[in-house]
């Protein structure tokens, strides 16, 4: 794993033209990890999309969420997309993307304005959809990317970009390689 040093709110700053360059209605997919358990990360060029499932093989279902009432696994947070040009400027090399926790890296505008929570994507064979539940960065994300990716995220505009990511939900149960579209529907 190479170890890269965090960078500066000004440098995190200085990438952000590039982040709003994004794809706007059909992006291509870069990266797919699954997480079979806590802490663990498997890379893998295909994934399996369920309906009650998510992404077959990763731990989502069993992992539970505080946002649901009883603590069981949140339906509107199967799947978490990130934005490869936002991780790619945070982590400073491709073999670091894998610790943001997200298990689908994109290259596609997932600003609220152009997926806006109920908005539908054809991902690979599958159909997913863009939810209203916020995707936050958390104590393992700070530890890994420092303090100033989370300020840089969490900005007015980071926000309104949806830098950290999108939550989304399977509608349409199929298989999503690397290098195949998200298309906005």
């Amino acid at each position: 794993m190479v170890i890269a040093k965090n960078l500066t709110l000004e440098e995190l700053q200085d990438g952000l033209e590039d982040i709003k360059q994004s794809p706007k209605a059909e992006g291509t997919v870069k990266m797919i990890v699954r997480r079979p358990d806590t802490g663990e990360r498997e890379v893998v060029d295909e994934g399996q999309l369920d309906l009650a499932e998510g992404l077959v093989g990763d731990n989502w279902g069993t992992r539970g969420s505080s946002r649901s009432e009883d603590g069981s696994a949140h339906p509107d947070m199967q799947l978490t997309l990130m934005n490869t040009r936002v991780i790619d400027l945070i982590a400073q090399d491709k073999e670091r993307w894998q610790l943001a926790g997200d298990q689908f890296f994109v290259d596609l505008d997932l600003s609220e304005e152009n997926l806006p929570a109920g908005t539908r994507i054809a991902f690979g064979t599958a159909v997913i959809e863009a939810t209203d539940q916020p995707h936050t960065a958390c104590k393992k994300f700070v530890a890994r990317f420092g303090v100033n990716a989370l300020k840089f995220l969490n900005t007015a505009e980071g926000k309104a970009l949806q830098l950290r990511g999108i939550n989304c939900k399977v509608v349409e149960p199929g298989v999503i390689r690397v290098g195949d579209m998200a298309r906005k529907l």
